[in-house]
């Protein structure tokens, strides 16, 4: 692929990467994300077989940013310091307002019945990965997954709200009962 058009394919995929942690990744159409990436939808299937092709890059792509950031922290913290650290971020004002490269979970699982298998598979990759790398043992590993249940679900419900007291309360409550 050349440099130029895998420069366009990466500013489609960050176009597509806004729309889904917005929105997920049924509504946005291929032309309100090629038009968000400064393109025009004929150009589109040079890049993508499918929007649904799209969007589930996209979503693969952010899961694993999130793991990357994980595997940077420091490997002599505990689970439990490692999931405080994540909370902490996860549950914040800057990630609920954030418009890219934020969690696309939140907006993708009301949508699962209604998307490809794959979007399934790739979510129940990173869950499992994602637990692994936030528990401190096997024995650890059920903590992980109510620690990130409690994260998505503290971040779907503050994003529904919007910005503003009970929101930021929300945030509050599901970062303070990460332990």
């Amino acid at each position: 692929m050349s440099d130029k058009k895998a420069q366009t394919r990466e500013r489609i995929l960050q176009a597509a990467s806004a729309a889904l942690v917005q929105r997920g990744p049924a509504e946005p159409s291929v032309g309100e994300v090629m038009g968000a990436a400064g393109l025009t939808v004929g150009g589109f299937y040079a890049h993508f077989e499918s929007k649904d092709a799209l969007m589930l890059e996209a979503f693969s792509q952010l899961l694993a940013q999130r793991r990357a950031s994980i595997d940077d922290m420091d490997a002599q913290l505990t689970g439990e310091e490692r999931r405080a650290l994540v909370a902490a971020f996860y549950l914040s004002r800057k990630h609920r307002d954030s418009t890219a490269k934020a969690c696309p979970i939140p907006a993708t699982v009301g949508e699962m019945g209604r998307l490809p298998d794959a979007f399934r598979d790739v979510l129940n990759e990173h869950v499992e990965l994602m637990a692994a790398q936030l528990a401190a043992s096997p024995e650890d590993t059920d903590k992980a997954l109510a620690d990130m249940a409690l994260m998505v679900g503290g971040l779907a419900l503050a994003r529904a709200l919007g910005p503003g007291e009970l929101s930021d309360r929300v945030l509050r409550a599901a970062k303070s009962a990460i332990r």
